[in-house]
């Protein structure tokens, strides 16, 4: 039995390679998706089989009975195909895989773009982080489907201060009816587009540092008379939350934001929400998610926990702030995930001793606590005094 994998391009029959239009006239059998069996150019035989699922196919195969099978893919067989799926179902074939045109190549060189450079996304069917996309990379490539679709794409952007982005909608490529739609994300984000789009983004924000540090100067914030958590001891609590790239990080009673602004330069494939109840903290919150081209932050006005509803499942939470609801808070956290890493500053003993009255009450083993004592030289006559800051009780949790 000669199996091939064939990649078709973008489904009109010009597309295709002729080693693949070879493959599709001389194939016995040909297997594939409604779109891809109804896109097969002439000369081919009507011995054809609707499967999408690699499993389904395998089995098809099996059972055929013909000699040469063609198994018709979309797109190319190496981008995000069920052709590397399938060929281990039947490795015992041994199976040929002819590539194809992919969508990426096609949109790229209708645009006269090199695309050697491009972040390429799969959003057809999976969840992705689209902020995280953008920011990270000069240009992004999204293949669409479900429920990410262009609209969705240009949209979120909208929602992260990203509306500038420039992008690029391909739909029905290679078809008569292909479109070509380009303008920011503000413009396309109310107007319609095929789901099964391709889109590319380009988006001259960035984060606005090359490198991750722990502990931004003070003076690097936009301040006010909100209160504000301290270089040192920002330091300290960034450790205790040992932040990933992709995590998902709550900053509660996120003041000016210098937190909330660390953890989304940390976690730069991730997404951070600040928490804060006062109105003009969130005005600075915003002003330094600029300043830093943190668009992965995103500020909630509001008072935790009932901030927290709806918002997605943390990996790190820092409480800066608790309005005297410390204890529900924790528990909050705990119950969306018993594996949060939370870490918690305390000024006054009263907040310390509620931090630990709820870790025992919870009966957390891997609790520690820290305090810091910070104090800055300044100059005296001739002379430099050390000068105390305010001592800190860090508490951290996992």
């Amino acid at each position: 039995m000669k199996i091939t994998l064939v990649g078709i391009g973008m489904g009109n029959p010009e597309t295709l390679t002729i080693k693949a239009l070879d493959v599709l006239q001389q194939a016995d059998c040909i297997i594939g998706g409604k779109r891809m069996l109804e896109s097969l150019p002439a000369g081919c035989t009507n011995n054809r089989i609707e499967g999408t699922a690699p499993q389904k196919i395998a089995d098809i195969i099996k059972s055929s009975g013909c000699k040469s099978i063609a198994v018709a893919l979309s797109g190319d067989t190496g981008f995000y195909s069920g052709a590397s799926k399938l060929a281990e179902l039947l490795k015992q074939h041994k199976p040929d895989i002819i590539c194809g045109i992919s969508s990426v190549q096609y949109l790229a060189s209708k645009l006269m773009r090199p695309w050697q450079n491009i972040r390429l996304v799969s959003a057809h069917g999976v969840d992705c982080n689209i902020v995280a996309e953008v920011l990270n990379y000069d240009e992004v490539f999204f293949l669409t489907g479900g429920k990410i679709t262009a609209e969705v794409i240009c949209s979120t952007l909208c929602n992260a201060d990203l509306g500038c982005a420039h992008v690029v909608v391909g739909e029905n490529l290679s078809y008569p009816d292909e479109n070509i739609t380009t303008g920011t994300a503000a413009e396309l984000a109310n107007k319609s587009f095929s789901p099964l789009s391709a889109v590319m983004v380009k988006n001259e924000k960035k984060f606005s540092r090359s490198y991750v540090t722990q502990g931004i100067a003070d003076d690097e914030f936009v301040r006010g008379d909100t209160p504000m958590t301290k270089q040192e001891v920002r330091s300290v609590i960034l450790a205790k939350l040992k932040l990933r790239q992709n995590d998902i990080a709550y900053d509660i009673g996120a003041g000016t934001g210098s937190v909330s602004v660390e953890m989304a330069l940390a976690a730069r494939f991730g997404s951070v929400y600040a928490i804060e109840c006062e109105k003009a903290a969130c005005e600075l919150i915003e002003k330094n998610k600029i300043k830093f081209g943190a668009y992965n932050l995103t500020c909630i006005n509001g008072f935790a926990p009932q901030a927290l509803a709806g918002l997605p499942i943390p990996d790190a939470v820092f409480i800066g702030g608790s309005k005297g609801n410390l204890a529900g808070i924790i528990n909050s956290v705990l119950a969306i995930n018993p594996n949060a890493r939370i870490a918690i500053s305390a000024v006054t003993l009263e907040t310390q001793a509620e931090a630990i009255n709820a870790i025992d009450k919870l009966n957390l083993p891997n609790a520690s606590i820290t305090q810091i004592s910070v104090s800055r030289a300044s100059k005296v006559g001739r002379y430099h005094m050390l000068k105390a800051e305010n001592p800190i009780s860090i508490i951290s949790i996992g």
